[in-house]
């Protein structure tokens, strides 16, 4: 199955030869891409939907793998017990949602080994979540697909890098995406330096009362930035 350029990282992310549950998975396209390919055992497709499980039911037959894909419904990974996936992947939703599911499968925690994370938003608090929970951030990058950014990030429970995140930047932008010089992170971090300036601009000339607060805020939003492009620039 060709997946998008989106789905298509994230599937990549999943180490070879896991037992796998993806959450939210719509139309089970990465379940089926993965065990296709070899990548996956086998794979748990879960949805608290309905209409997206029978979608992706409807796809896994048409593939051939339904003794290998079985669909679940259920609210996150609560329908999920020890020992059925040692690889979780968590995408195409919000970051408060993820955190939420993370949150709620604390009794997974310490048996799956992987975890694959696409959060849509609120990339900063799944960052500073992570952290204070002691999981690590193994790799991650950042996609740019139909005129949007997307970051992908692996995860485990193992010793890593989340203690190089106590910097604003590091929350924000992604330690790893920053010290790799990310390049779609450098022309996100372009776009959204333009975006925050032409707002600013807009709040100045308006010259209310009720606008030097989130003047303040666009100030401080555009310092951490060029904080971030500076670091970027950097020789090692």
């Amino acid at each position: 199955m060709k997946l998008s350029k989106r789905l298509g990282v994230i599937a990549s992310f999943v180490p070879e030869g896991s037992l796998v549950a993806d959450v939210g998975t719509d139309h089970g396209y990465i379940p089926i891409h993965l065990v296709q390919e070899g990548i996956a055992k086998s794979a748990i497709a879960m949805d608290v939907r309905e209409g997206p499980l029978l979608r992706a039911q409807t796809h896994i037959k048409e593939a051939g793998l339904e003794d290998l894909i079985e669909v679940r419904l259920s609210d996150g990974l609560l329908k999920l017990e020890k020992n059925q996936a040692d690889c979780v992947v968590i995408a195409g939703m919000g970051g408060e949602l993820i955190i939420h599911i993370l949150g709620e499968a604390r009794h997974l925690w310490d048996s799956i080994a992987y975890w694959v994370l696409s959060p849509h938003s609120e990339l900063y608090k799944v960052r500073k979540f992570l952290k204070e929970h002691e999981f690590s951030i193994q790799k991650e990058t950042m996609i740019k697909e139909d005129g949007k950014y997307y970051s992908v990030m692996g995860i485990t429970r193992e010793n890593g890098d989340l203690e190089e995140l106590d910097c604003e930047s590091g929350f924000r932008y992604g330690r790893h995406l920053l010290d790799s010089k990310d390049p779609v992170l450098k022309e996100y971090l372009k776009k959204e330096q333009m975006q925050l300036g032409q707002i600013l601009k807009g709040l100045k000339s308006s010259g209310t009362k009720n606008a030097e607060s989130r003047i303040e805020e666009l100030e401080l939003e555009l310092k951490w930035n060029k904080e971030a492009q500076d670091a970027m620039q950097q020789i090692d």
